[in-house]
């Protein structure tokens, strides 16, 4: 058995904690305040409190502290110790009795229900741990929840990768992306005329049709416009560079990257496509000279 199971098994024979009063009744002040801040209009709370304000009437504060038996607190602080330093909430469950009226005092117990790991999750190691908080008004309990945070060790950093600017991909261009990662330069193709169009949208703007499809361009061209970019820089990219607005053997334009030195560049020069794997999901056109 592990240090932590070993604390574990001591806070969960403390069972119930001592109970902490709030610091004010029940009252109409903060329950409109709730209600604003979560745009809730209802008038149905002039005579009771909203149910799900059960944690708000016993919340310590900004400088509030825990008390010695706070089982959570506990937990906490040996996990830290243990090296798990990192703590995300992962779920909750809450159970009320009653509503609350204006006027009333309300005490909050909490216990500890279990200790589970070590976990491994997408965060890092970690160990789930869950308490029982119960609200009572004098001996009533009126509410309860449930309380579970994940503590873990943060997983160590993936190396990291050479920042691109990666293109917005939806259902409009998710055809183009594909093509790249194959290797094909895709065009746009109206299925209602056939009228080819870059970049792509929805409505073909020729006969008003949705009926988007595509073709396969044979990639080659010439230089229609540039521009060499030599500020501000850009990530992964070594300045400076050409961008080329390059006109199909179809008749569509397209831009891209040129891989050509900025003083061999000229309107006319016959270039063709190729690609650029990025990563495993983005691969790039750029054009080439021929």
């Amino acid at each position: 058995m592990t240090g932590i199971e070993d604390a574990a098994d001591k806070v969960l024979a403390w069972g119930e904690s001592a109970r902490r009063p709030g610091r004010d009744p029940v009252n109409l002040p903060m329950v409109r305040n709730w209600l604003e801040a979560l745009g809730d209009h209802s008038p149905a709370y002039t005579e009771v409190a909203p149910p799900a304000m059960a944690q708000v009437w016993t919340m310590g504060g900004l400088h509030g502290r825990r008390q010695d038996d706070d089982p959570l607190g506990a937990m906490l602080a040996v996990l830290d110790d243990a090296g798990y330093s990192s703590i995300v909430a992962t779920d909750c469950e809450q159970t009320y009795h009653r509503y609350l009226g204006y006027g009333e005092e309300v005490a909050i117990t909490s216990r500890l229900e279990s200790v589970v790991g070590p976990k491994r999750t997408a965060l890092g190691e970690g160990w789930f741990v869950t308490t029982l908080s119960t609200w009572y008004v004098g001996d009533e309990p009126v509410a309860e929840m449930m309380f579970r945070v994940l503590k873990f060790r943060p997983a160590p950093a993936k190396p990291p990768v050479a920042p691109v600017i990666r293109p917005l991909v939806n259902r409009d261009t998710a055809f183009f992306w594909e093509g790249t990662t194959l290797g094909e330069l895709r065009i746009q193709q109206c299925g209602g005329c056939g009228e080819l169009r870059h970049p792509p949208g929805p409505m073909c703007p020729s006969c008003n049709e949705t009926k988007p499809g595509w073709t396969a361009a044979s990639g080659l061209g010439e230089v229609y416009s540039y521009v060499v970019h030599h500020h501000p820089p850009v990530p992964g990219r070594t300045l400076p560079f050409v961008v080329a607005l390059v006109e199909l053997a179809e008749g569509v334009r397209l831009m891209a990257e040129l891989d050509v030195p900025p003083d061999e560049v000229h309107i006319g020069l016959p270039v063709r496509v190729g690609f650029v794997e990025v990563d495993d999901e983005l691969t790039m056109p750029v054009w080439r000279r021929r």
